[in-house]
């Protein structure tokens, strides 16, 4: 599926309306997988994996060519486990208002590798502290709740 929007396209229609969004949470036995990002907003900060999910997508297709694209390796969707809106986008003096559909999922085949706008992925046990606020609130919840 190629995206169908240019990037001045994208970031005027999603100056106006929220952009939905699918956030994977990829669960390993050494933790989770998070990655760092090397774009604005929250360049430098830790966060999950995730992207705008396409016209004509189930949100399962979404997720897994995202994992593929942001860290190689090819997801089994496990469930749904929450939302997350980005209020502290605007602190990132950014125009948009993304709202993220959270899946947690194990990894099925292939080896953890950065995409283009990572500069490094890694598997934690302990959620970093310089993590994207929300993503981090989520994240310290799941493990509190046992689901991590």
């Amino acid at each position: 599926m190629e995206f169908p929007l240019t990037l001045e396209e994208f970031n005027y229609i999603y100056s106006k309306v929220p952009r939905l969004n699918v956030e994977i949470v990829v669960k390993t036995d050494k933790g989770v997988v998070l990655t760092k990002r090397n774009i604005v907003p929250w360049k430098g900060f830790w966060h999950l994996p995730g992207g705008t999910v396409l016209l004509g997508e189930t949100l399962e297709i979404a997720v897994k060519r995202i994992a593929l694209r942001e860290i190689g390796v090819q997801v089994g969707v496990d469930k749904m486990v929450g939302s997350i809106t980005y209020p502290s986008i605007k602190d990132q003096n950014h125009d948009s208002w993304p709202v993220g559909i959270v899946f947690l999922t194990h990894i099925e085949s292939g080896e953890l590798k950065n995409g283009e706008h990572e500069d490094e992925v890694a598997t934690f046990e302990k959620i970093p502290e310089h993590t994207i606020p929300e993503q981090y609130d989520l994240l310290v919840k799941l493990q509190k709740d046992g689901i991590l």
